[in-house]
């Protein structure tokens, strides 16, 4: 569906900070300041992947580069350029700058020229993007909603003089350079962040966390044992046919997330011999046996939330009184659980398989049950911290995303860069507008 309001109502209407204007500024329809040129329809038939010349297509707006390739009769007229303003006419009306090579402009996007003497083709990117989206949230549709060029041409646009639309796009993307670099670093943290996870929990089972709480009490190093030696027994979960409903939960492969139980989209089962031949204890621990090859050998330790049976696609390890449930969750989940898992699976189809006797084989270091508690407390707290950091990271890039539109705001209330006597105000670039449409007028009207 297409959009059926009046844009300049719509923007004199908006209390959207992004759609003011100072006070010296003039208003003008788009269209006067900017040739608008729709996409030709290109044949599919002579589309492909590699060969001709690269086609921007909607998607492309948003990528920025081109999948799509024409090889047939190229019309003359319709080439972007790069650094030309493209808009995608379908969805959520999305434009940018085009950033890659020199390519066809299809159907459903078009191109907006700005005329050099009254508009800065920077100004244009920097300022379209909000009237575009008060235009997308106002265009209902069941499907796909659909832009014309002739709404485009009609938006009221904000037209300081030029050469203050120039001092405001330098100082602009000065500033946006500079989130630009803040962003770039905070997307580094989350990998670091996962690096030093996997170097905490190698370090917690080589012996290396808790050497110093260690040696302090004179202990010895940990000695290697295998899980079959510790575990009082291993044991696969229920074939039997679940249903959507119940008296009590069957945990599954999906169930288990992060080494953690997740309780969300159960099924269950009322089977009395079943609940009875899997019920879970508190501190047993879920090893998923069968999954992808990524996912097998995912753990989590079931802690009594409410009462619960075990899937056959998991094996159920109830630990000795010499193993503590939590140190052997994280170590199976550790670099040295996950190159095991990785190293004894039986690969199928699209699943891998770990079965009881290679879990019972897996070996490790077990220290004291005093030290096995430290080193998962060692391990929680430095986690907590860590995950403490992910949410700072997400919220400085959310406050970058703030910091943006505060000075994109600012810019349009003629507040970002101060005024110059100098600058010939905006109004007599009104008139010089309005003269060279009169002028395009008569020199259409003398060829006619």
């Amino acid at each position: 569906m297409s959009f059926s309001h009046d844009v300049e109502d719509l923007v004199a209407d908006s209390n959207d900070r992004l759609h003011a204007t100072a006070d010296w500024w003039e208003r003008v329809p788009l269209g006067d300041v900017c040739d608008i040129l729709n996409g030709f329809p290109f044949k599919s038939q002579h589309f492909n992947n590699s060969e001709g010349a690269p086609v921007i297509r909607i998607r492309d707006v948003t990528s920025g580069f081109c999948k799509t390739f024409y090889s047939g009769d190229i019309p003359v007229g319709y080439w972007v350029e790069p650094f030309d303003m493209v808009v995608g006419m379908d969805g959520d009306f999305n434009c940018r700058l085009w950033s890659s090579e020199r390519s066809l402009l299809n159907q459903r996007v078009c191109k907006l020229t700005p005329h050099e003497d009254f508009l800065d083709k920077k100004f244009l990117s920097y300022v379209l993007p909000a009237y575009l989206r008060l235009i997308n949230d106002h265009t209902h549709s069941i499907t796909v909603k659909h832009l014309s060029s002739k709404t485009i041409a009609k938006i009221p646009f904000p037209l300081p003089p030029l050469a203050e639309q120039r001092r405001i796009v330098a100082k602009l993307d000065r500033l946006f350079e500079r989130t630009r670099r803040a962003r770039e670093e905070l997307s580094h943290i989350p990998r670091l962040i996962e690096n030093y996870k996997k170097a905490i929990l190698v370090a917690a089972f080589r012996g290396d966390l808790t050497k110093d709480w260690r040696e302090k009490r004179g202990l010895p190093m940990p000695k290697e044992v295998k899980l079959g030696e510790v575990a009082k027994k291993l044991s696969y979960g229920t074939s039997a046919k679940s249903s959507k409903s119940g008296d009590v939960p069957v945990l599954r492969m999906g169930n288990i997330q992060n080494m953690r139980i997740d309780w969300k989209d159960l099924v269950y089962t009322s089977d009395v011999e079943e609940i009875e031949k899997y019920s879970l204890n508190a501190g047993d621990v879920l090893f998923n046996r069968t999954n992808s090859p990524e996912l097998v050998g995912k753990t989590a330790i079931y802690k009594g939330e409410r009462p619960a049976i075990y899937a056959g696609y998991l094996i159920k390890i109830k630990c000795g009184n010499r193993l503590v449930p939590e140190y052997l969750n994280y170590c199976l989940n550790s670099p040295l659980g996950r190159s095991y898992c990785w190293r004894v699976k039986s690969d199928g189809v699209s699943q891998s398989n770990i079965n009881a006797k290679k879990l019972a084989d897996f070996s490790f270091l077990l220290p004291t049950h005093d030290e096995q508690k430290e080193i998962v407390f060692r391990i929680e707290k430095t986690l907590d911290w860590l995950d403490s950091l992910v949410i700072e990271e997400r919220q400085a890039s959310h406050l970058l995303d703030h910091l943006d539109q505060a000075n994109l705001a600012k810019a349009f209330r003629g507040e970002l860069v101060p005024q110059d006597p100098s600058d010939e105000p905006a109004s007599v670039l009104l008139e010089q507008i309005y003269a060279d449409r009169e002028k395009q007028v008569k020199i259409r009207k003398n060829k006619n």
